[in-house]
């Protein structure tokens, strides 16, 4: 519309000559010289090709160091997590281990040791949905053997 923007109240050309912001505003000489070509030079093109690589180098190397920060303790944390787990949950897990039966058996203890070992360990009652869990053992003939208490409180060892 071909309006001189001196006269214009939102432009800076008009702020600039009414006074009202400092004349020796650096972001005012930024925004005259930034289109501005300059000429080539193969010496400032090879010193900003350098910098852009080491920027990035520094770049990385922070955040390989952000990263070893935040996952510094992730391990302590993780088994903290997993010893609750099993501590909750312990009536989940098997009263002895395979792994364990097995060394036992190395290390020549006889098999039934092993099982009056087992069957002395300290079991506790699971509740599993207000009811009390039934344990069950495969024997070897392919009958199935209840161990623990029924709801009502009497012992189980039926076939």
């Amino acid at each position: 519309m071909k309006r001189n923007p001196r006269k214009l109240g939102w432009t800076k050309a008009y702020r600039k000559a009414a006074g009202k912001e400092m004349t020796v505003d650096s972001t005012l000489q930024f925004a005259q010289r930034r289109n501005v070509p300059v000429r080539y030079d193969r010496t400032l093109w090879e010193k900003t090709m350098q910098a852009m690589t080491r920027i990035q180098e520094i770049r990385q190397k922070r955040e390989r160091a952000h990263y070893k920060r935040r996952m510094a303790g992730k391990r302590a944390r993780e088994l903290a997590v997993d010893k609750k787990l099993v501590e909750t949950h312990s009536h989940l897990l098997p009263r002895m281990r395979g792994s364990e039966r097995r060394r036992l058996l190395e290390q020549g203890v006889d098999p039934e040791q092993v099982d009056q070992m087992e069957e002395t360990l300290p079991t506790e009652k699971a509740k599993v949905h207000g009811k009390e869990k039934q344990r069950q053992r495969l024997r070897v003939d392919g009958g199935v053997e209840f161990v623990g208490e029924n709801n009502n409180g009497m012992d189980m060892d039926s076939d």
